[in-house]
């Protein structure tokens, strides 16, 4: 089993003072109305379609649960990588209906 490292990639530092603070990576919760999502639809090697929804802010346990329940909503798989969402197969106007009916600001985006 790999061991974490607790100070994200800091090799060297020459300040007497420094100490690493691991709180500085936590993020406040914003309100969904506050929100500025894009819906993007990629097609990936294969000719498969992907709903793309980034632009998401605030911590990763909420972009984790909002996955979750746009898969189960739309009833498709996918996951959640690198602040974005990713959902299996040409869902953007189902997204887009559920995210602003849960009061986020949500637009269509790419061509």
């Amino acid at each position: 089993m790999k061991k974490k490292h607790t100070h994200s990639g800091l090799v060297y530092s020459t300040n007497r003072d420094f100490r690493p603070d691991e709180e500085e990576t936590t993020q406040k919760s914003i309100s969904p109305n506050q929100q500025n999502l894009k819906v993007f639809l990629d097609r990936l090697p294969g000719n498969k379609l992907v709903t793309r929804i980034n632009g998401f802010r605030g911590p990763e346990s909420e972009l984790d649960a909002l996955g979750k329940k746009l898969k189960q909503q739309c009833g498709t798989g996918g996951s959640v990588k690198e602040g974005e969402i990713l959902l299996q197969g040409d869902k953007r106007d189902q997204v887009l209906m559920l995210l602003q009916k849960a009061d986020y600001k949500a637009k269509k985006a790419g061509g």
